[in-house]
């Protein structure tokens, strides 16, 4: 006999990003039992991951990914649920520009230059503080990269020139680069789930790794709905342009313990404010799922946030940083290295035999996807640019839905021993985005966006960013788990350990799974690892006894 619509558990998810989306569709595996509504202020799901058209006949494509482009190899959970979706994503081999004066800034990943020489001491010293820091994990978590390089005896400009660049560009992590905490850094190389370097002693980066450049995300968060809607037989329902303003929550175990409000929009604007806001209504739930932002969960919470709600969500630090969209080549020459040079190599064993061939393959091939530089006054602070045309494939010819689509397989196009970028687009109608951090007085006096030809700019977006502080790993990801759970309540976002897309989404599924829903990936080894780390990191829970085979895993 099937379950009526009073015998299931009601359950409201706040946010339509990738957690919220997740968590809905974990629950849309279960229609027996679960009656759930996801409300999204915005007119589209999919948070930051977003898509806008531009002029074909201009730049080569008719969109771009202009939030989210790419992500680690490893990130299981996220490839594995695009699979289900019907889409896939590209490799890009991630070429990296580093500065632009070839003798005290400029170094890549391409080919070793005369600063990989100048700092070669501090470069073999960095992969035995790797191991270090690793060993002691628990302790450096609560040690920032900047304390870190002094406690080491580290020099002031391999930190500045190397090392907060380098993090800040993987983690986007900004300007708060120095006040981050170190253990992220040895992540960087040494964990399986989100290692994306290999770390030389003599080049400091051994390789040009692998990236996989997402599909059309607004394409894949539109069937991402579709199919929800469609597994649950309707007991998942995805509302668009609606945003819940407040919530009151009962202690009490008993069923209908969430009484919400809520009110119509017409979306967002590119400040990310509601535009035109209706009349609130209120309505009953069993369960709240909260996927925003730490900070709007709380003012979502309001007077009904508890003391310890405060201080974990509020210690949660988000800075605003604009987008700029654009193909002004002038300003990406003023101030990156775009194109190989041979004056910008390695001086150090001119003879050496790997050297030379790295050189070869520079000459032919040098095409970064990412740029970063510090600014000259402060080299703590850092501006950071992405070449579209060779990161995102649909300039390559690629479908919407991803390369499996293609009707000719050409793997070697993005292999990363090949060039990335296609040949029949020059370099002066390339799609740049620049990204200009932290709007605070302090950061913005530095910007120079105002240089970019204003005839030149496609679009510009602002977004919130979390900050990484060492803090954030003392005072917020440990305690998660004493406030999920509780009151009716259950968070989830990239914001509960670490800004990534794969987090968003596996927690998402954790806070399903912990309302009863089952892991979709319970027979993928690589998936269910971070998972089982997430749900322990967030929930202070382990797999059920029918999705482990040991203690834990």
């Amino acid at each position: 006999m099937s379950a009526t619509t009073s015998d299931k558990k009601r359950v409201l998810i706040v946010g339509g990003g990738a957690a919220g989306m997740s968590a809905a569709f974990a629950f849309s595996q279960h229609p027996e039992l679960f009656d759930v509504t996801l409300y999204e202020r915005s007119a589209a799901t999919g948070g930051m991951a977003t898509s806008t058209p531009i002029d074909r006949e201009k730049y080569g494509a008719e969109y771009i990914n202009d939030g989210v482009q790419g992500a680690s190899p490893v990130f299981h959970n996220t490839y594995a649920m695009f699979d289900k979706l019907g889409f896939s994503a590209s490799d890009v081999g991630m070429q990296v520009s580093f500065g632009k004066d070839p003798e005290t800034e400029f170094w890549s990943n391409v080919f070793p230059s005369q600063v990989i020489d100048r700092f070669s001491a501090d470069i073999k010293k960095f992969g035995k503080v790797l191991t270090v820091i690793k060993t002691l994990e628990p302790v450096f978590a609560l040690i920032s990269v900047s304390a870190m390089l002094r406690m080491f005896m580290f020099s002031k400009e391999f930190g500045e020139v190397i090392v907060f660049p380098l993090v800040a560009l993987f983690f986007g992590t900004g300007n708060q680069t120095p006040f981050i905490s170190c253990a992220i850094l040895e992540r960087v190389f040494m964990d399986p789930n989100m290692r994306l370097f290999e770390y030389s002693p003599d080049t400091f980066l051994a390789s040009i790794p692998t990236m996989r450049a997402f599909p059309r995300l607004s394409e894949l968060y539109s069937a991402w709905k579709a199919l929800v809607e469609k597994d649950s037989q309707g007991s998942v329902r995805i509302i668009n342009e609606r945003e819940v303003t407040r919530v009151e929550r009962s202690s009490s175990k008993k069923m209908g313990g969430v009484l919400v409000w809520s009110r119509p929009t017409k979306g967002t604007n590119n400040e990310q404010a509601v535009v035109d806001p209706g009349r609130e209504i209120q309505e009953t739930f069993d369960e709240l799922v909260i996927c925003t932002d730490a900070d709007a969960a709380l003012v979502l919470l309001g007077k009904d946030a508890r003391w310890l709600e405060k201080r974990v969500l509020g210690n949660v630090k988000y800075l605003w940083d604009i987008t700029v969209t654009h193909n002004d080549i002038g300003y990406m020459e003023k101030y990156y290295q775009v194109k190989y040079d041979p004056c910008l190599t390695s001086r150090k064993d001119p003879n050496d035999h790997d050297k030379q061939e790295k050189f070869k393959f520079a000459e032919k091939y040098f095409s970064p996807l990412y740029f970063i530089r510090s600014y000259p006054s402060d080299k703590r602070k850092v501006e950071m640019s992405f070449d579209l045309t060779v990161y995102q494939p649909q300039f390559d010819g690629v479908p919407p839905r991803g390369p499996q689509f293609s009707k000719e397989s050409d793997t070697e196009s993005s292999s990363p021993t090949k060039e990335n970028a296609q040949d029949g687009i020059p370099l002066d109608k390339h799609v740049f985005q620049t990204i200009f951090l932290d709007n605070s007085p302090d950061s913005a006096r530095l910007w120079s966006k105002d240089e970019i030809d204003p005839e030149k700019i496609i679009l510009e977006k602002w977004w919130k960013q979390q900050s990484h502080r060492w803090q954030h790993y003392a005072g917020t990801v440990p305690w998660m788990g004493l406030i999920n759970g509780k009151n009716h309540t259950h968070f989830a976002g990239a914001w509960t350990i670490l800004n990534m897309h794969e987090i968003a989404v596996v927690s998402g599924l954790a806070a399903a799974y912990r309302l009863g829903a089952a892991y979709p990936f319970r027979d993928d080894e690589k998936c269910k690892r971070l998972f089982a780390l997430c749900l322990g990191a967030n929930h202070m829970a382990r797999l059920r006894k029918e999705d482990r085979k040991g203690l834990f895993v």
